[in-house]
């Protein structure tokens, strides 16, 4: 009997003390998790959040001014930008003159170079320094103009979401030096242009 009574009570000592082990098992489940978590959140980062390069394409309707004849006209641009989150980027551009020309006057430009930008809000601002390669009809088919152009500019964008800019006002100034004829000694044009941006990565 005695030892049917010890036998029954090591029984109930054991039964008796599972809830409370499995108690501490979860306060002690409970308090790792709740160590691990702050670090695993800090180590989730937004895919947008990365560092890297982000690259964009673009068009724009662009309206420009030509001290040769003092020729207005209008054409379209295309242009691909590399940024990085040091505000820090590179654009290259295509824009082709050919609308609204009298006497046979059109200008192509090929332009590539570096861009620094901030973001104020939803808009961004930026500048750029472009130089490349430009190519103009003269008038009246009399013949061509090719030089080396340099252009600096900026711009707005105004950013309506993570994937697209409405770039507001793009303004370049460009300089043709090895183009001159008759008593324009190097031409020059200046512009601004009105598009949309894709971000693409």
């Amino acid at each position: 009997m005695n030892l049917r009574a010890l036998s029954l009570s090591r029984r109930r000592r054991k039964i008796a003390s599972r809830p409370g082990h499995c108690a501490a098992c979860s306060a002690a489940m409970l308090a790792l998790c709740m160590a691990i978590a702050p670090g695993a959140h800090a180590q989730v980062v937004p895919a947008g959040d990365k560092g890297g390069v982000m690259l964009s394409v673009g068009a724009a309707a662009s309206g420009y001014t030509l001290n040769y004849g003092q020729q207005k006209l209008l054409g379209v641009s295309a242009f691909f930008d590399a940024e990085t989150r040091r505000h820090l980027g590179a654009e290259a551009e295509v824009r082709s003159l050919e609308f609204h020309n009298t006497n046979d006057i059109t200008a192509t430009t090929y332009l590539a170079g570096a861009r620094y930008f901030r973001d104020f809000g939803r808009f961004q601002i930026y500048a750029k320094g472009l130089v490349g390669f430009g190519h103009a009809n003269l008038a009246f088919s009399l013949g061509q103009a090719n030089s080396m152009v340099i252009a600096p500019g900026g711009g707005v964008d105004f950013i309506l979401n993570r994937r697209v800019h409405l770039r507001l006002a793009d303004f370049e100034y460009q300089r043709w030096p090895q183009a001159v004829y008759g008593s324009t000694p190097a031409f020059a044009s200046v512009g601004i242009s009105s598009g949309i941006r894709f971000r693409v990565f």
